[in-house]
């Protein structure tokens, strides 16, 4: 029986593209990053000119309210959570190896696992936009966040639990990975001032994060399951 090939040329395209999909390189993970976070970043840039445009003259031009409130909204998630965190998360996995001597991050797997994690979550918090996902601010706080019936707030606040955890698993990685990994002789008064940047950062993050996501979690248990953690009538503090 014949047996058909594919051309080799496509065979390395398709082997070099299951490498970077199955990469635990810290480099490649760290480009990654950097590309998903400038991709996010145009996403918010597109959402700052439809801003700006409504903003131009007074009244209502292009959008509504609703629609507005959602935008803006969505903006500075995708620019807080989507582009600065993820970007400068890049640059350390690239950088903070290399600057400290040591072959890879400390859980290569965990950092890989991190970067899909955040891709994920942004992917549900775009599609938190198509479903109204943002009328409640993007700070989400309650009582409006609880009472906002649109499915695409759901979606919202399960992107930024992935996303949360992802930071989080970041910034355990960084922390073993600076004090566990460092080459003889690279004392902690002898890391550069990146490393250290990256270190402040990883310490708050894992003192801060944890409270966002418990707090999210909570939201979602009060929108979905009956809770009361925010509703004052149920012995909740909004």
């Amino acid at each position: 029986m014949a047996t058909t090939t594919l051309p080799r040329a496509r065979t390395a395209e398709r082997s070099r593209l299951y490498e970077w999909l199955t990469t635990v390189d810290h480099k490649k993970i760290g480009v990654m990053y950097v590309a998903t976070a400038f991709f996010f970043f145009m996403l918010g840039g597109v959402m700052a000119l439809f801003i700006r445009s409504e903003l131009a003259v007074p009244g209502l031009q292009i959008f509504g309210e609703a629609a507005y409130n959602q935008l803006f909204g969505m903006h500075a998630i995708t620019m807080i959570f989507l582009f600065v965190m993820p970007m400068t998360t890049g640059l350390a996995n690239y950088i903070v190896p290399l600057q400290i001597g040591a072959a890879d991050m400390a859980f290569p797997r965990i950092n890989a696992l991190s970067f899909w994690l955040l891709l994920g979550g942004g992917v549900m918090i775009m599609l938190a936009f198509a479903f109204g996902g943002a009328p409640v601010g993007w700070t989400m706080y309650a009582p409006l966040s609880v009472k906002e019936p649109a499915t695409g707030v759901d979606l919202l606040i399960m992107g930024l639990v992935l996303a949360g955890t992802s930071s989080l698993l970041g910034s355990i990685n960084f922390l073993v990975t600076i004090f566990r990994m460092r080459a003889p002789g690279m004392t902690l008064l002898r890391l550069p001032m990146f490393g250290w940047t990256t270190l402040v950062t990883s310490v708050l993050l894992l003192f801060s994060i944890p409270v966002v996501t418990a707090g999210l979690v909570m939201l979602f248990i009060d929108r979905n399951y009956g809770g009361g953690f925010f509703d004052p009538a149920l012995g909740g503090n909004p």
